[in-house]
């Protein structure tokens, strides 16, 4: 919509694989982050505990492994261009980074000897924003994008997931894409189409 100028998709990909290579180097491990990169900048939930507060940001660009990163930047490529055609880069910004923290912020309340690392809370917010935004803006029910927002992310949970951190992101993207949503004029609003297919993060 308004964010085509800046690509911002393209830029936060690029960003993550930046890390996810220097990690690599400071590792010593091309397929897998070192447990020294994870304690530093993962979020390690007793040392945020201790005051480690970075940590709730930095862990969204850190992945486990070179596969946790494809897949992640699968997925923000998928809903990063989606969100561009939705929603101002002020917006998309917002639901990315804040739904992201939002995320990680709810699994260090409700999990406190979690070990996470990732972008998939932030990637599920940018999904849910647009599930939501596509159906209240052109006025039509909201019940079908609930239930395949879940359903996306029922589908995600199973050992070594951060359920929580999904959870919350999923939640805050729904959030501020209804609210989005509701104040934009319908003449502000672009033609939208429907997803067809879902893949695991």
């Amino acid at each position: 919509m308004n964010c085509e100028k800046y690509k911002p998709t393209y830029i936060l990909i690029a960003i993550n694989v930046a890390i996810y290579i220097i990690g690599a180097i400071v590792g010593g491990n091309a397929f897998t982050t070192g447990d020294n990169v994870v304690y530093q900048w993962g979020q390690v939930n007793l040392f945020v505990f201790q005051g480690a507060y970075w940590q709730l940001f930095t862990s969204m660009f850190i992945h486990a492994s070179i596969v946790h990163l494809v897949g992640n930047m699968l997925f923000l490529l998928i809903f990063g261009l989606r969100g561009e055609e939705m929603f101002s880069l002020p917006e998309f910004l917002a639901i990315y980074l804040v739904g992201g923290l939002f995320g990680n912020v709810l699994s260090l309340v409700f999990g406190p000897l979690f070990i996470s690392v990732g972008a998939s809370g932030a990637i599920f917010a940018l999904f849910g924003a647009c599930v939501i935004y596509g159906r209240r803006s052109v006025r039509q029910s909201i019940l079908g994008a609930l239930v395949y927002a879940f359903f996306l992310f029922f589908i995600n949970t199973g050992e070594g997931v951060n359920i929580v951190a999904h959870l919350g992101g999923l939640v805050f993207g729904l959030l501020l894409g209804y609210l989005i949503a509701t104040r934009r004029k319908p003449s502000e609003e672009p033609v939208r189409h429907s997803y067809s297919a879902a893949m695991p993060f």
